[in-house]
């Protein structure tokens, strides 16, 4: 659903998170398209797919999606929000529109008051009435669309664009409800003077703070611990609703931002939104059997950090001393960013002896895990042009069945294939000129093969004649030397030209990478291997991958996202 010049679904496209077949699109504005659906069954539904490509645009979603829950609208069905997929499914809903009872010439009072709370409920979430697709069941108001608002409105911005539609509404008739009236409700009227002064008084003055409520200012929370922003502005008479965002250097659980902002005048009651860092899940990678510096690396640039560092005896895992035993959370394991790995670490086999097995025939993979269980270390491995399988162990060292210590190194030669394509285009090769051969020699007139000396006797004609009877033959100057290609071709390539070598891998991720798996792999002579495994956009933007890899001939560096090429790095 994504390519190189995105960050999330954009057309042309067939179907939505795997489940909503695409119909057409309807509209588009800013970062939000409005696409029609089938759902299950052959539903018609619409789909409001947010494209987030920056902090600001999750933060815009999160604050939508607060308002859908406070409003709960009718035509809302699903609201999805995951890296790679934010949206909203919205179903039709039947009704008469507002925007036709509006010109009704008369109107209930149920309606027009109905109408006036939901315009103060959307009011208060940073919505005007024109932001919705409003349907009347009966004198029921419905919201069956909510469009996104933008981003800074105020109060009296929200008002300015309500009073139109409120003041039309309010025109013309309205007609009041009916109220009944108990029988005997008449005898009530008489004892209710006796409270008629004092009720009044009390109306007026509750009226009076309605109509009035105290002001306050509100306190800025930005920064501070989500509980105790919040525990701040209730205690102050404001009501308190939290969305979500992420934000790398800040704390988890801190208050991002706040609106209204800090030190601004609200009348209490008034409702404000946190908006506060909850980054999302991380996968904890594997750092089993790696040092304490290669964890701490790899933790890092998957967004977390190690932790505590415990040291243990590595005889019975027979795990060599500096090696990683175990790790907590495990492999795999979800959690926040910028949480700790705690690790233990061995401190070596206690003066053992082990062998090993034949590992011919095995894979590497297979091969590591033999040389682990006898406590053993595959320190280097070495490849191998070979005929058979690829990747397949050819020899070894130590020899199988040696005894040797515990946490002694093993070396491999391992299988690659004996050809493998140029890692470049050829193009088009320059082609030798076509050979000419001299013409053959013109003898005087008068004379034949032999040449007559002046006495008159015939010199004998050269033994070099050639066979043809040409009179000449072509020479090995004569012939031209065929081009040199240039091409890089690693078969063409000179012994030194093929020794292992160590070159520096380094890229530098963009800011806007788009969503998706990325992964970077190294073709050279020897085939092609992996340097960095499948990541997810949101650990690499803005990153740099640097890492030292040993290979051998031309090599180049392929980083892809999915199976797709992204970018092409030469090595240096």
């Amino acid at each position: 659903m994504t390519g190189p010049d995105t960050t999330t679904l954009t057309p042309p496209m067939r179907t939505i998170d795997g489940k909503y077949e695409v119909v057409r699109e309807l509209s588009r504005s800013g970062n939000v398209t409005l696409y029609e659906v089938n759902a299950a069954a052959g539903a018609l539904r619409r789909v409001a797919w947010f494209t987030v490509g920056s902090q600001a645009d999750r933060q815009g979603f999160h604050a939508y999606r607060t308002a859908l829950r406070a409003i709960a609208p009718a035509g809302l069905t699903d609201v999805v929000a995951r890296p790679g997929a934010y949206y909203a499914v919205w179903q039709p809903v039947a009704g008469i529109p507002l925007t036709d009872v509006v010109t009704q010439p008369q109107k209930q009072e149920e309606t027009v008051e109905a109408v006036q709370a939901l315009a103060a409920a959307l009011a208060n979430h940073g919505f005007a009435l024109a932001d919705a697709d409003v349907v009347l069941d009966g004198q029921v108001p419905q919201v069956a669309y909510l469009r996104p608002a933008p981003q800074g409105r105020s109060l009296a911005d929200i008002t300015a664009l309500n009073a139109p539609t409120l003041a039309a509404l309010a025109g013309g008739r309205v007609r009041r409800k009916k109220r009944e009236r108990a029988p005997g409700a008449w005898l009530s009227f008489v004892p209710g003077l006796l409270f008629l002064g004092g009720a009044g008084w009390l109306g007026a003055q509750a009226a009076q703070v309605y109509l009035n409520p105290p002001v306050r200012t509100v306190a800025a929370v930005t920064g501070k611990d989500a509980r105790t922003a919040a525990q701040t502005l209730t205690q102050a008479g404001f009501r308190v609703e939290y969305a979500y965002g992420d934000n790398a250097n800040a704390a988890v659980g801190a208050v991002l931002r706040q609106e209204p902002a800090g030190d601004t005048t609200l009348p209490i009651g008034r409702q404000i939104v946190l908006t506060v860092n909850k980054p999302p899940l991380m996968s904890v990678p594997r750092v089993e059997d790696q040092t304490v510096d290669q964890a701490r690396s790899l933790l890092r640039d998957s967004g977390l950090r190690l932790g505590k560092v415990v040291r243990v005896d590595g005889t019975l895992s027979s795990t060599p001393e500096g090696r990683i035993v175990a790790q907590v959370p495990a492999q795999g394991s979800s959690t926040e960013r910028g949480q700790p790995v705690q690790v233990m670490v061995s401190t070596g086999v206690q003066g053992k002896e082990t062998w090993i097995a034949d590992l011919s025939g095995m894979t590497f993979e297979q091969a590591r895990d033999h040389a682990r269980a006898a406590g053993l270390v595959i320190t280097t491995y070495t490849r191998e042009p070979s005929d058979g399988p690829q990747n397949l162990v050819l020899r070894q060292d130590p020899a199988p069945f040696v005894r040797v210590t515990v946490g002694s190194p093993v070396r491999l030669v391992i299988s690659s294939a004996r050809y493998t394509p140029p890692n470049t285009p050829a193009g088009s090769l320059p082609l030798p000129p076509a050979y000419v051969p001299p013409l053959p020699a013109v003898p005087d007139e008068g004379q034949g093969t032999g040449d007559t000396s002046s006495s008159g006797a015939a010199t004998p004609a050269t033994s070099e004649t050639t066979p043809s009877g040409t009179g000449t033959s072509a020479t090995p100057q004569e012939i031209p030397p065929l081009p040199q290609t240039g091409l890089g071709d690693n078969s063409a390539q000179t012994p030194d030209a093929l020794t292992a070598r160590q070159v520096d891998f380094r890229y530098d991720f963009p800011a806007d990478l788009p969503e998706g798996s990325y992964s970077v792999v190294v073709q050279d002579a020897d085939g092609e291997r992996q340097v960095l495994p499948a990541t997810e956009a949101a650990r690499l933007a803005g990153q740099r991958a640097q890492t030292p890899v040993e290979v051998r001939g031309n090599a180049v560096f392929i980083v892809r996202q999915g199976t797709a090429e992204y970018a092409r790095v030469a090595a240096q």
